[in-house]
């Protein structure tokens, strides 16, 4: 079934930034390492450490308790972000996926005369992605 998404819902430190969000990415990888040895006629692999991150663009807010009044003092510190892809309800069909995001970067400002200001992040997460369905 093929899924429009809508209604996403995305809280950062505890703050429901949803309104404010156009994008978000998360992914997970598993890193390649090779195991090849001697008499092996094709290289061998087996799936090391997870590496994950997040990346949001934002429509920009400078008001009290929106998105730079509350991403800025988390540069440098690690949060808790939770993903929901259709609205607050966690279910099977709107699983919730909670994480905790190393702020490392943040750019605030990204706009040009006459058009929308916006705001973006990339985050690395520190520690594993866990999936709720209930």
């Amino acid at each position: 079934m093929a899924i429009v998404i809508t209604n996403a819902n995305v809280s950062i430190g505890g703050v429901d930034l949803s309104s404010h969000i156009t994008k978000v990415t998360l992914s997970t990888m598993r890193a390649e390492i090779e195991t090849t040895t001697f008499g092996n006629v094709a290289k061998r692999r087996v799936a090391g450490l997870e590496d994950n991150s997040v990346s949001i663009d934002f429509n920009q807010d400078f008001n009290a308790a929106s998105v730079e009044n509350t991403l800025y003092p988390l540069l440098g510190s690690t949060t808790q972000i939770i993903v929901k892809p259709n609205g607050t309800a966690t279910g099977t069909a709107n699983p919730s996926y909670t994480f905790n995001a190393l702020a490392v970067e943040w750019t605030p400002l990204d706009a040009q005369v006459g058009e929308l200001s916006t705001a973006s992040i990339s985050w690395p997460i520190d520690g594993t992605i866990a999936k709720a369905t209930a």
